[in-house]
C-alpha cells in the first residue's frame, strides 16, 4: 500500500510539473502607455515567446505603471515578484553601479556610436554583470537623445550657453554638466517649465523631440530654437528576474533572449517614427532645428569625467574609444 501511495504521489507530481512547464505566465512591467514604443516592443517580445514555445510560455505586459514606477518595478524583479521589466538604465545604476556610465553627459558621440557600444562587447558585459544584482539583462531599447531648446538665444556652440538659465532635473551630474558648459542650472518642477519659459524665468530647457513637440508638453510654442547636441542619450533596458531565469531551461532561456533582441528592431523603428513625426510637426510650426558638432561639447566634459569616471573603472575610456 505504501508503495502504491508513493507511486501515485510521484505520478501527481510529474503531471503537475508537466502542466507547469506547459503553462508558464511571465509578468512584464512598463511605466509608459500602451501605444508607446517600449510597450510595443515588449508586446512583440511576448508574441515571439508565445509563438516560439507553442504557447508553453506566455508573457503578459502591464503598461502605464500598473505594477509600479521604474524603481519599484526593478526592486520587484530583483525579488521575483515581477518577471520582466523595461526601464531606463539610469535608475538601474542604483542597483548595479557600472551601468550608470550611460548617464554621463556626451558619453556617446551620436546614435551610431551608442548602438556600437551597447550592441558590442561593453554592452554585453554590462548586461551580464547585472546578475550580481539578481537581474539578467536581455537587450537595450532606444530612448533617443535629450537636447537643448531656448527662447531667444539659439545655441550653436558651447559659447552660446554662457550665462543662460537652463531648467534641469535635480541631478548632480546634470548640474555639473550645465556648469561645465557655462550655463546656470535652474532645477524646476517639470510642470513649471512652460510658464517659466514663457515669462523669461528661464532661457531654455532640455528634452527629446516627443516631449518637446505636440504629442508632449508643447514647449516648442515658447522655445523655438532646438539644438541637436545630444547631451544625454541614455538607453532603455529589458531585464528578467534572475530567479525566473534560473527556472527556465537552457532552450527557453535562448528563446526569451532571442525574443528580447528581436524586439529591439521593432522598438527602435517605432521610436524613430515617433521622433520623426514630432520633429516634422515642430518644424512646420516654425521651430529652428540647429545641428552642432557634439565633440566641442564633449570636450568640455573632461572635468566631469575626471570627477565621476573613477567609479566606472576604465569604462569611460573604453566607451569613448569605440569607433
Amino acid at each position: 500500500m505504501k508503495q502504491i501511495r508513493i507511486a501515485a504521489f510521484a505520478l501527481v507530481f510529474a503531471l503537475a510539473s508537466s502542466a507547469f512547464a506547459q503553462d508558464l505566465v511571465l509578468r512584464a512591467a512598463d511605466n509608459q502607455p500602451e501605444d508607446y514604443p517600449t510597450v510595443q516592443g515588449l508586446m512583440f517580445m511576448a508574441d515571439y515567446i508565445e509563438n516560439a514555445t507553442d504557447g508553453r510560455i506566455v508573457m503578459e505586459v502591464f503598461p502605464g505603471g500598473q505594477l509600479g514606477d521604474e524603481r519599484s518595478t526593478i526592486e520587484q524583479v530583483q525579488l521575483g515578484v515581477i518577471d520582466v521589466v523595461r526601464t531606463s538604465t539610469s535608475p538601474v545604476g542604483e542597483f548595479y553601479e557600472p551601468i550608470g556610465v550611460f548617464s554621463l553627459p556626451y558619453i556617446f558621440r551620436g546614435e551610431t556610436h551608442m548602438w556600437k557600444v551597447v550592441n558590442g562587447a561593453i554592452g554585453r558585459e554590462l548586461l551580464d554583470g547585472l546578475q550580481e544584482s539578481d537581474l539578467v539583462g536581455l537587450a537595450y531599447y532606444d530612448s533617443g537623445s535629450r537636447n537643448f531648446y531656448t527662447t531667444d538665444v539659439p545655441i550653436r556652440s558651447v559659447a552660446d550657453l554662457e550665462g543662460l538659465r537652463i531648467r534641469t532635473q535635480q541631478s548632480q551630474v546634470v548640474l555639473d554638466m550645465m556648469e561645465a558648459l557655462g550655463a546656470e542650472p535652474v532645477p524646476l518642477a517639470f510642470a513649471e517649465v512652460y510658464s517659466s519659459l514663457q515669462t523669461g524665468v528661464i532661457d531654455g530647457a532640455e528634452n527629446n523631440f516627443p516631449s518637446y513637440g505636440p504629442s508632449g508638453v508643447r514647449h516648442y510654442e515658447v522655445a523655438p530654437y532646438f539644438t541637436l547636441d545630444g547631451h544625454a542619450r541614455v538607453p532603455e533596458i529589458v531585464m528578467i528576474s534572475k530567479s525566473t531565469w534560473d527556472m527556465l531551461s537552457a532552450e527557453d532561456q535562448a528563446i526569451v533572449r532571442e525574443a528580447a533582441l528581436a524586439s529591439t528592431t521593432v522598438q527602435a523603428a517605432l521610436w524613430d517614427d515617433l521622433s520623426g513625426e514630432s520633429r516634422a510637426a515642430v518644424v512646420e510650426a516654425g521651430s529652428e532645428i540647429i545641428n552642432v558638432d557634439p565633440s566641442e561639447f564633449q570636450a568640455a566634459m573632461t572635468p566631469l569625467y575626471e570627477k565621476y569616471g573613477p567609479a566606472f573603472g576604465d569604462l569611460v575610456d573604453r566607451i569613448l574609444a569605440v569607433e
